[in-house]
């Protein structure tokens, strides 16, 4: 998940009076915010900070990203004309995020940097829907009502977020992570025939790096198996389903076994410690049942959470798993 974001005070002291997309292409933002959690937590990997979005901003998409709603699109895909604007990112289109990473990488040191991109369909929900959707109606509906075109749409997206990655790991990024957030609206049927396809094209094409690669979708405890097949190394998985479930389900379905990234509910960071510190334990302990268990969240930071429980979780894992 996104470590840095309104729940840490210096960010938003950094961010006054920038908004989200400028704070995305300033590499003096984009480092400094990055740099946050680790300082604050110890976390064992930094997560560069950017948005979905920020690779159709710098091809020429007409876009915001509004507080309070996020991206809205001002004009959403309806034709193969509207697909004009969606192509590949060039290294030339975003220099500050060549700059960014680079810089990152040698003050962190030997803390791994994961770079990472929107899924095609997470993209296209936003590009079809206009902006955030509850039930991503449009977007199915356009599916199953003009195939070619849908397919056309999430082949330009694969594009896009194999052009994005690969400048982040050849400036140096140590792992990928593909975000299909909202995958979880769909059927497996669906999922199968108009999602896994582009996906897997992504992974595909990032296998030369030989760079660790993460999947990740919320609600998706149905589509596990799925998205295993689609070719990350790690499958992160939300707070819904417990880890050796999730490791079941992909197993069971003939997947090879893989590491789990998850899955704590991020409500729970609420609950005090003595709510908390009993799923910690039960999360590691479900982890077992994985190849390999990044501890995690099992979807971002809430805006109210307080930095010293997030501090107090990574000091309670990091002694625990070392025992």
């Amino acid at each position: 998940m996104r470590q840095a974001g309104r729940s840490l005070p210096e960010y938003r002291a950094v961010r006054e009076g920038t908004t989200m997309l400028e704070s995305c292409t300033r590499p003096d933002l984009v480092v400094e915010i990055t740099l946050q959690p680790v300082r604050r937590y110890g976390v064992d990997a930094a997560i560069f900070f950017s948005d979905i979005v920020l690779p159709l901003k710098a091809v020429g998409v007409d876009l915001e990203i509004k507080p309070g709603i996020g991206p809205v699109i001002a004009t959403p895909v309806r034709s193969f004309d509207d697909l004009d604007p969606v192509r590949p990112v060039e290294p030339s289109d975003v220099p500050y995020v060549t700059d960014s990473v680079k810089q990152l990488v040698s003050e962190l040191g030997g803390t791994p940097l994961i770079g990472f991109a929107g899924a095609p369909f997470t993209v296209a929900s936003y590009l079809v829907e206009g902006g955030p959707s509850k039930d991503y109606a449009k977007t199915k509906s356009l599916m199953h009502s003009d195939p070619k075109l849908w397919h056309a749409l999430a082949d330009r997206l694969a594009e896009v977020a194999i052009a994005y990655l690969s400048v982040q790991v050849e400036a140096g990024a140590s792992a990928i992570q593909l975000f299909d957030s909202w995958a979880g609206a769909l059927s497996p049927r669906d999922y199968a025939e108009f999602v896994q396809p582009h996906s897997a094209k992504v992974f595909a094409a990032l296998a030369q790096y030989g760079v660790p690669k993460i999947h990740f979708g919320v609600n998706t405890g149905e589509l596990l198996p799925l998205m295993s097949e689609a070719g990350a190394d790690v499958v992160g998985v939300d707070w819904r389903v417990p880890l050796d479930e999730a490791v079941r389900r992909i197993t069971a379905a003939g997947g090879a076994p893989k590491p789990v990234q998850g899955n704590l509910d991020p409500a729970l960071l609420s609950a005090g410690w003595d709510a908390l510190e009993p799923e910690i334990d039960r999360i590691l302990a479900e982890g077992q049942a994985a190849l390999g268990h990044i501890f995690n969240l099992g979807h971002g930071v809430p805006p109210t959470a307080d930095p010293e429980v997030l501090h107090q979780i990574v000091r309670a894992v990091h002694e625990k798993s070392a025992r």
